[in-house]
């Protein structure tokens, strides 16, 4: 019991001395504003056409570095922002609970501290599918359009009668134990972004190997995971604004259940009020901006340049 305590106590203390070092030896990409007394990450990649701003999924450990391919394309014609929200790449943890109007306001704030004017297209990914709408809900002028990768939205869990998951507390000590540092070397590709060859550099799966030793599934992860049934409570009774004009990507048509429902049913449910919009299913997985980066900044821009926010 002794030799295995010291062998943790080891682990753990080489994994806090390997994260100091890595945080000043690899800064940020972006600028650091400061909202509720913390640093939140914000990074920006192009200066012209529409500002586009991108929202992770529930425990994207380095939301710039997994957006990165997808950015790369969209910023050859637009402004495009990715907001890492608190517990996420190099942003601060936080103790303020991680209600959908505590995760929009303070995505909010951080894109006033630096200074990006709107209005945004909002490109979320998953979960972020339930923070747009609530923005775009209490903030509508703020919004020109939103573009989402299979988006989680409230309305899901009601559509196909399934339970709201949620991660366990004991997640949050994964990261601080050492055991992500461990996994990022024993089974990087659990890691990693499964792409093709070339797609990501050496350098950014490197880098993300060493941001998800620092954050996987930290505290704000994990509550973010619990407080979804709350969210989700918060927003079922929203819509998308019918003069905004969304776009939803998704992958092709999975399990179809015993009352024909399907992802791309429930996405049709959901657009069918707005006036202007286009649902696009792509081959891949729930992380489609891996694979299909290309097509969707191609997608993205021909929708934008078509359909204008009607005033």
């Amino acid at each position: 019991m002794l030799f295995l305590g010291a062998i943790l106590l080891i682990i753990v203390s080489g994994n806090g001395v390997m994260t100091m070092y890595e945080h000043k030896q690899y800064p940020a990409w972006g600028q650091y504003v400061e909202v509720k007394g913390k640093k939140m990450h914000v990074y920006t990649k192009g200066t012209k056409g529409n500002t586009i701003v991108m929202l992770p999924g529930l425990g994207t450990a380095a939301p710039v570095l997994d957006f990165e391919p997808l950015v790369d394309e969209l910023a050859k014609q637009n402004k495009v922002v990715v907001v890492e929200p608190f517990g996420y790449g190099w942003s601060d943890l936080t103790d303020e609970k991680r209600t959908v109007d505590n995760i929009v306001e303070e995505l909010r704030s951080a894109l006033q501290q630096a200074n990006i004017k709107g209005p945004y297209t909002l490109l979320p990914h998953s979960v972020s599918g339930i923070y747009s709408m609530y923005y775009a809900n209490k903030y509508p002028d703020e919004i020109q359009a939103i573009a989402g990768i299979d988006i989680t939205l409230p309305q899901a869990v009601e559509y196909f009668n399934e339970p709201v998951p949620e991660l366990p507390a004991y997640m949050s000590l994964i990261a601080p134990s050492g055991l992500a540092r461990l996994a990022s070397y024993i089974v990087p590709s659990y890691i990693l972004p499964i792409a093709d060859e070339g797609t990501y550099s050496d350098q950014n799966k490197k880098l993300t190997k060493m941001i998800t030793a620092w954050k996987a599934y930290n505290k704000n992860v994990v509550n973010e995971s619990r407080e979804l049934g709350n969210n989700i409570n918060t927003t079922k009774e929203m819509t998308f604004p019918p003069n905004l004009p969304v776009m939803i990507f998704t992958t092709e048509r999975d399990k179809v259940d015993e009352n024909g429902r399907s992802n791309i049913t429930f996405y049709e449910e959901q657009l069918k009020n707005v006036r202007t919009h286009q649902l696009i299913t792509l081959k891949g997985h729930h992380y489609l901006h891996w694979t299909q980066y290309k097509k969707i900044a191609e997608d993205v821009n021909a929708f934008l340049s078509a359909s204008p926010a009607s005033p």
